[in-house]
């Protein structure tokens, strides 16, 4: 390793990428003291095998942070990044990163994850990556920011507040991206200098359901523009969020419509859905193919609208759905009796992290599906693996908090059958997955 010193920047080093890690940024062990252990840096869009020189940054929780300043020898993965944005814009990480290794770097994110949790056979276990395409993402949080008579709008910039103005965009679907300058426009008047907003649009459908969180109440001439916006746009639902106070519609000229399991669901404003309809198709095909066909009493915890209960009740099966936030209980209740399927699935609001539903209760079920947010379900999956359930299918957008769960099914005296990747999120080091496990 050659080091220089450059007046007026921080340490300089040649260096070789050894790895990729969890969030897809090059990884090199730089080599510690006397007294130190060796100490991870890590270089944006890099890939292994590339000879960089660069310079060292601060410390974060994982390691230290350091800035290319050369590609010295690119990788034969290397290709070029389709997106003009690419670099400043923090939405994608890999766009440089060519197609097969790409796949085969994150299935192995899961498998990873599962050996370090003990499981040897990890390998064996993962099932082919299931890519989704780009430019089928049907929900964006966008950020907006207003500086002089400009409005920015578009993602953060990586580890940054600084929002990247959009122009185009490869991973949402065409008509997110068409909105963009209609609503720098509208929000010009409606934004404090300075102070960024979420705007958040998903495409359902029967249209773009659209939800601005804004300072302060706009005004009757501020309403009046918005509701001409959504005219103009044809929106199915614009809803606003004032100071953080929960969203109401201003504008609803249909119903925000997905379909789950057969049955039209209308989300809560701003509310959770997958990021794709087909990453969502293939979740819950998987969930279906991991419960059996003839079980009857099915639990699916973390329920949210009802991306699973509705497939599952639509198969037949009794659905007990649980979920902690009253809004998508409430539209997953309503689409359930629009849809005479209200006899198939009751429904309980509770927060399974701090109450989760006991073994006891859990005692004479066929399957149980859990579908928790990044942190996992530690609680939910203790009481689960002292449950009698022949079955547990697992849900996952972490598989580092998943393969924590996973050891304590196994640990409960469940056997993990398979688990499935699902790649919704291209460029990234997200990863959504769908696992089985049976006794």
């Amino acid at each position: 390793m050659r080091r220089k010193h450059r007046p007026g920047g921080g340490r300089q080093l040649e260096v070789t990428i050894e790895t990729l890690g969890a969030r897809g940024d090059g990884v090199v062990l730089l080599p510690g003291d006397d007294e130190s252990a060796a100490e991870p840096l890590y270089l944006a869009q890099t890939l292994p095998g590339e000879r960089v020189l660069a310079r060292l940054g601060g410390p974060s929780p994982q390691g230290l942070r350091g800035e290319v300043i050369e590609l010295l020898a690119p990788s034969p993965d290397r290709v070029e990044p389709p997106c003009p944005h690419f670099g400043p814009c923090g939405g994608c990480l890999l766009q440089h990163f060519a197609p097969a290794p790409y796949r085969a770097w994150k299935r192995g994110l899961l498998v990873d994850a599962l050996r370090k949790r003990g499981f040897a056979e990890a390998e064996a276990l993962v099932r082919p990556l299931l890519a989704l395409p780009p430019g089928t993402r049907r929900r964006a949080s966008f950020s907006a920011l207003r500086q002089g008579r400009r409005v920015l709008l578009g993602f953060n910039r990586r580890f940054s507040h600084a929002v990247e103005d959009m122009s185009e965009c490869h991973l949402l679907a065409p008509p997110l991206v068409a909105l963009l300058p209609a609503l720098r426009q509208a929000l010009a008047p409606l934004l404090a200098e300075g102070k960024p907003r979420d705007v958040v649009a998903t495409l359902t459908e029967s249209g773009i359901d659209l939800l601005l969180d804004l300072p302060a109440e706009p005004g009757l001439a501020g309403r009046e523009s918005l509701a001409a916006l959504a005219a103009e746009l044809d929106l199915a639902r614009l809803s606003l969020a004032v100071a953080g106070a929960a969203p109401l519609p201003l504008a609803e000229r249909r119903a925000p419509r997905i379909t789950l399991g057969g049955v039209a669901v209308t989300p809560p404003p701003g509310g959770f859905l997958q990021p794709t309809a087909e990453g969502e198709a293939a979740l819950a095909a998987l969930v279906l193919e991991a419960v059996p066909s003839d079980a009857d009493a099915v639990a699916d915890l973390y329920s949210g609208c009802g991306t699973f209960s509705f497939p599952l009740a639509a198969r037949g099966h009794r659905v007990h759905a649980v979920e902690g936030a009253a809004e998508p209980l409430a539209a997953l209740q309503r689409a359930a009796r629009q849809g005479e399927m209200a006899q198939r699935i009751t429904a309980e609001q509770r927060d399974l992290e701090r109450d989760p539903v006991t073994a006891d209760e859990l005692e004479g079920g066929d399957a149980a599906v859990f579908d928790p947010p990044r942190a996992g379900a530690k609680a939910q999956a203790a009481e689960l693996a002292a449950s009698d359930l022949p079955v547990v299918v697992a849900v996952s957008c972490n598989p580092g908090t998943f393969a924590r769960d996973a050891r304590a099914l196994v640990e409960g005296g469940f056997t993990l059958d398979w688990a499935a990747p699902v790649d919704q999120f291209p460029w990234s080091g997200h990863l959504e997955l769908v696992a089985r496990f049976s006794r």
